[in-house]
């Protein structure tokens, strides 16, 4: 199996949403709008099959599927949890005050938003893993009201392991609901379900879009696109790895980007000759196969400088660095959104139990977004305490400031509170 040596196909990925997936969304978005959750179930019929009157899993639904799964898959969830717990602790953030000798009092209040709704994908297959990445760091931000909301078939049934990820995390409010409905309930609120603050997950073209176009009524975490790996990688680099790991993204999505960017030319034969070797026996090759052909790409670059240049201005989603010293490259990732060193370091690790979050910006947003974290589900107001002499000082300089910018109101608000001095 060949890989491409040019990028050039990259740039077909973004592909706008099309104008009818556009007016559907629009169409469903003003339909929950106004008619709650009458349009919430006529869609979940007409899209999913899904007739049943009750919206919400109950807590016998619940306590059965944690029966239905083995001993050792929760035994992996709280494993999961707890390094995923552990990374992320980190990341929380403490209000802070200042405190200054005339008596000024200044800082920031930090705050759980009141209500985040976490979108988990249905349909063929289910993701437990991303019901962890997305509840744990809105658990560890103190937010109490979390809302899962997914798709469900005819039996109106959620799958029993994303049940059990939920109850992992502590959340027991979940939906039946999916696509751009469950957006725009989540979003607008029905006569059942409650306005969300945010609306967090990954979904499909018609979620995706739903997000993007409530954008401004709730927040988003972001609109993500096709899922994508770069690979750095010397001539001592193990092409066995390389080759599964270009696939272990590949496997996604037929429009999944997975790149080899290597100083050694030899180093790419021996990777194409393994990935024609290992995805044999891979059960989603064809996705694999037409995935590569379209997006898959080995590039060879005169040194490391140059390969880190071009990751740099790519800012992959996820960037995996097989060098020597791995480590010590670091310094030269300025955009990227989870990057892996070492040749024990795969992305797959990532995606499942290292603690790293796996919501990461794509399609090079990675130059301006981070990945999903505990500080998503938080915001601060500041605050400040002037006493007296303290505005005093700062008086002339205001109202000067304020008349300089044509605003005598604003101006006036502060000498108004120095008028009985001033013999006014």
């Amino acid at each position: 199996m060949r890989l491409n040596r040019t990028l050039d196909g990259l740039a077909d990925r973004k592909v706008e949403v099309s104008a009818k997936i556009t007016r559907s969304v629009q169409a469903i978005l003003a339909d929950v709008r106004q008619n709650g959750d009458e349009a919430v179930r006529r869609y979940a019929a007409e899209f999913d099959g899904f007739t049943g009157n009750a919206l919400l899993v109950t807590e016998a639904e619940i306590k059965e599927a944690l029966g239905q799964v083995s001993e050792d898959y929760l035994r992996i969830m709280g494993r999961a949890c707890e390094q995923i717990a552990e990374f992320h602790a980190n990341q929380i953030e403490k209000s802070w005050s200042v405190y200054k000798d005339d008596g000024v009092q200044m800082g920031q209040i930090v705050r759980p938003l009141r209500r985040v709704a976490l979108y988990v994908p249905g349909g063929t297959a289910a993701y437990p893993s991303s019901v962890l990445m997305n509840a744990i760091p809105a658990t560890l931000a103190g937010v109490q009201d979390i809302a899962i909301f997914t798709p469900v078939k005819a039996d109106g049934k959620v799958p029993d392991t994303i049940l059990a990820a939920a109850a992992c995390c502590g959340v027991y409010t979940i939906y039946k609901i999916g696509g751009a409905q469950a957006v725009a309930a989540a979003a607008y609120g029905t006569e059942s379900i409650p306005k969300a603050d945010k609306i967090v997950g990954p979904g499909n073209a018609y979620v995706a879009t739903a997000k993007r176009m409530v954008y401004g009524d709730v927040d988003i975490d972001m609109v993500a696109g096709p899922s994508e790996i770069l690979i750095i990688a010397d001539e001592g680099a193990n092409p066995k790895y390389i080759a599964a790991d270009l696939m272990s993204q590949a496997e996604h999505d037929v429009l999944s980007s997975a790149i080899l960017v290597t100083t050694s030319e030899p180093l790419i034969g021996a990777v194409e000759a393994e990935l024609a070797r290992q995805i044999k026996g891979l059960n989603r090759k064809e996705i694999i196969e037409e995935s590569l052909a379209r997006y898959g790409a080995a590039i060879l670059v005169e040194d490391m400088d140059a390969a880190f240049s071009l990751s740099n201005d790519l800012a992959p989603e996820h960037l995996e660095i097989l060098t020597v010293n791995p480590l010590a490259t670091l310094p030269k990732v300025q955009n990227a959104g989870s990057i892996f060193l070492g040749e024990h370091t795969p992305e797959a690790l990532g995606d499942y139990m290292s603690g790293t979050n796996h919501v990461l910006p794509t399609g090079g947003t990675a130059k301006f977004y981070s990945p999903l974290g505990v500080q998503d589900f938080v915001k601060w107001s500041a605050y400040s305490y002037y006493p007296r002499p303290a505005l005093d000082a700062l008086k002339d300089d205001v109202i000067a400031f304020a008349n300089l910018e044509g605003l005598d109101a604003h101006a006036n608000s502060v000498a108004v509170r120095f008028e009985e001095e001033e013999g006014k």
